[in-house]
């Protein structure tokens, strides 16, 4: 049975997790992602001037002091009139670019749901634009937390500026911390206070685990890293708030709403399992400069570190050319694919639309033949709970092995049935094979001249291997070294 971390009673009963949850919330561009990046060491968040940048919840490890707990970087907390969101400007003190005008009120229910979550909220203010209305609507909402509210005035790079972060006492909150999250002002202070309150709840956490609670946290592993990739618009984020059960990512119809490359774990059948949420990956000419590019890089680097990719396809839309670019740089990884054709429950059917569907996917993905296609819609649910148990077989293939005696009988039956062409009156030999690594599976010939192997005949060893060991969506890697003896050479 899958559960997506439980974090709604607070951060010391989140499932597998026993470490307690920081939010960082406030108004829009007062330097959250800035202080979320100093926090966790490394540069997670997008950090743009541009004001609305972090749209989703963000969640990142972090330890200070000694103790370790989970910091989660939130999307502007902004109260604005109806009207204002109904599409309005807002005023000159809490200007939105148009860009991220139409996402106020999904921001604002990210920043409470990691309110609601959070053993310690942090409110983060601009020192520069003062204190404003939006700052006093924020309050409000933190006075009413059952938590503890830590107000960090930001940007405070002066003697100055820090005698003007004074006036912000009129919030009411009494923990008033001036600090420069660029510069790393200030913020030790902050922390030390924070991870002094954190302490009691890892005291609670540990109380708990005595009677039983989430007693399985300390065996939890690192378990697996499930990417979610494709094109804008394809139905990623909705996917995996099907997969989570609940609005874990903001999602809507118009492209491009998820920036951030997005961590979240859950279980399923006792392996712990981080899906990754990515932002839409589109062809490198066609990124804007800015947050777009520096998402396209975030996606990329999801990629690197994931074991299994889920690429998302439109089958309204079918297969374009930048899904086979992203499928290309997901193989570059080495990384597991399986694919996804969202959207079915809009195509139009017959008895054999399946069928066919699958071998246009084939032929378009020619590289990726040996990759599992499942037909789901995440806006209804279709198959979308075969996507997991998929995903994780996909992944277990990555660590099985041949034995060597096996394989070198698989070996020897493929030459026989096609032996290698000759090159300038030489031929290939083929002494030994062996499988030295997994994940993924690689395996060795030792040969004569690996000058001589032709790309055709490396293919058709992949293709005689995976005909006996299918190794369903993972990449294998054959190597071809040249069988060295002492004091002699061997010249075919």
């Amino acid at each position: 049975m899958m559960f997506a971390q439980d974090r709604s009673s607070r951060g010391l009963q989140r499932g597998s997790s026993r470490e307690p949850v920081v939010a960082l919330v406030g108004r829009p561009n007062v330097g959250k992602s800035t202080l979320f990046n100093r926090i966790v060491g490394r540069r997670v968040a997008v950090v743009h001037e541009e004001p609305g940048t972090t749209r989703d919840r963000l969640y990142a490890d972090a330890e200070w002091n000694g103790l370790s707990f989970t910091v989660i970087d939130t999307g502007g907390l902004e109260l604005l009139p109806e009207t204002v969101e109904a599409g309005r400007r807002p005023g000159p003190e809490r200007v939105l670019t148009q860009d991220s005008a139409p996402y106020i009120a999904l921001m604002r229910a990210q920043a409470e749901l990691a309110i609601a979550e959070a053993d310690a909220v942090i409110l983060v203010t601009d020192a520069i634009s003062g204190l404003t209305a939006g700052d006093e609507e924020v309050a409000e909402v933190l006075r009413k937390a059952d938590c503890p509210v830590f107000l960090a005035v930001n940007k405070v790079d002066n003697q100055s500026l820090e005698h003007d972060a004074m006036e912000f006492y009129a919030l009411g909150l009494e923990s008033l911390y001036p600090i420069s999250a660029f510069h790393g002002i200030g913020v030790a202070d902050l922390l030390d206070d924070v991870v002094d309150t954190l302490r009691h709840v890892v005291a609670e956490a540990a109380e708990d685990t005595e009677e039983g609670v989430g007693a399985e946290a300390s065996e939890a592993a690192e378990g697996v890293h499930i990417a979610i990739v494709g094109r804008p618009n394809v139905g990623k984020s909705s996917l995996l708030n099907k997969l989570l059960g609940e609005e874990r990512v903001i999602v809507s119809s118009v492209p491009g709403t998820t920036r951030d490359a997005v961590d979240t774990q859950l279980e399923w059948e006792g392996t712990p399992v981080t899906l990754i949420d990515t932002a839409g990956m589109r062809r490198r000419g066609k990124v804007a400069r800015g947050v777009e590019y520096y998402s396209l890089l975030r996606a990329l680097r999801a990629v690197r570190r994931a074991d299994v990719a889920l690429l998302v396809i439109d089958g309204y839309e079918g297969v374009r050319s930048q899904d086979t670019h992203i499928a290309g740089a997901v193989l570059d990884e080495n990384a597991s694919v399986v694919v996804l054709v969202n959207k079915w429950d809009i195509v139009e059917k017959d008895a054999d639309t399946m069928s066919e569907y699958r071998g246009w996917v084939r032929e378009a993905l020619k590289f990726l033949d040996y990759v599992p296609v499942l037909f789901i819609s995440a806006l209804t649910g279709q198959r979308v709970d075969q996507v997991l148990p998929t995903a994780l077989m996909v992944w277990e293939s990555r660590f099985e092995r041949i034995q060597t005696s096996v394989l070198n009988r698989l070996v020897q039956d493929a030459v026989a049935r096609h032996a290698p062409p000759s090159r300038r009156g030489r031929r290939l030999k083929i002494y030994f094979a062996s499988q030295p690594e997994v994940d993924p599976p690689t395996f060795v010939f030792h040969v004569n001249d690996p000058s001589l192997v032709h790309f055709s005949y490396e293919r058709y060893l992949e293709n005689q291997i995976r005909e006996a060991h299918p190794f369903p969506g993972t990449p294998i890697r054959l190597l071809f070294r040249p069988r060295r003896r002492p004091g002699s050479e061997d010249n075919g």
